[in-house]
């Protein structure tokens, strides 16, 4: 082989190391990329879970509240009833402003 033929050889050799170890460089910040990445998506992944969780809690608290109130509605509108059912026996009448 000439010594030319050897110098190119020894360039070629080169680049293809440092193009290798370029390569090599790159996949190992794509890797910390994707582990980052992964991190954040299992954070995000709890935090959707504890959101779930406590907008299922919020809503059973919600329906509890609505039949604890409907419950009050229909206990006061007997009340008002039979308050006016006694006032009607003694001969008087309850007129109550109109609901806005």
């Amino acid at each position: 082989m000439a010594a030319l033929e050897v110098a190119e050889l020894r360039r070629q050799n080169e680049e293809l190391e440092r193009a290798a170890r370029e390569g090599r460089e790159r996949e190992e910040a794509l890797r910390g990329d994707l582990e980052r990445t992964q991190e954040r998506l299992r954070a995000v992944e709890e935090a959707e879970e504890r959101l779930c969780v406590e907008l299922g809690e919020l809503e059973a608290e919600a329906v509890a509240q609505a039949r604890e109130d409907l419950l009050r509605i229909e206990t006061l509108s007997h009340q008002l009833s039979a308050a006016r059912a006694l006032l009607a026996s003694a001969g008087l009448r309850l007129d109550l402003p109109a609901a806005d």
